[in-house]
């Protein structure tokens, strides 16, 4: 199991991306634009640098729904390597079958 910590920090994050995700993404398109002004792009880019940094998307982190656990996390299940396969031993993953020999 992960650290209560850890995990809480994540989902904090996760609600800052999503409360600033339109906004940034407004920002970023006038930083981006090359038909703009220059100095109108810089101001955008101000008004970017301003936004909490835990609003970046790339500050999230993957981490698995079961055990927290940050590493070895499959996207397409939402879960770590270790949970699926107690899960899979289980038989609560349709369609997973444990080998062992």
């Amino acid at each position: 199991m992960a650290k209560v910590s850890a995990t809480e920090k994540n989902k904090r994050r996760e609600k800052l991306v999503d409360r600033f995700a339109a906004k940034r993404a407004s920002l970023k398109a006038i930083v981006n634009d090359r038909s703009k002004p220059m100095d109108e792009r810089f101001r955008a880019q101000l008004k970017l640098n301003e936004l909490p940094r835990n609003s970046s998307k790339t500050r999230l982190r993957n981490r698995c729904e079961i055990s927290g656990r940050p590493r070895g996390y499959y996207r397409k299940l939402k879960m770590s390597r270790i949970a699926l396969r107690e899960l899979g031993s289980q038989g609560l993953v349709p369609g997973l079958v444990k080998s062992s020999w």
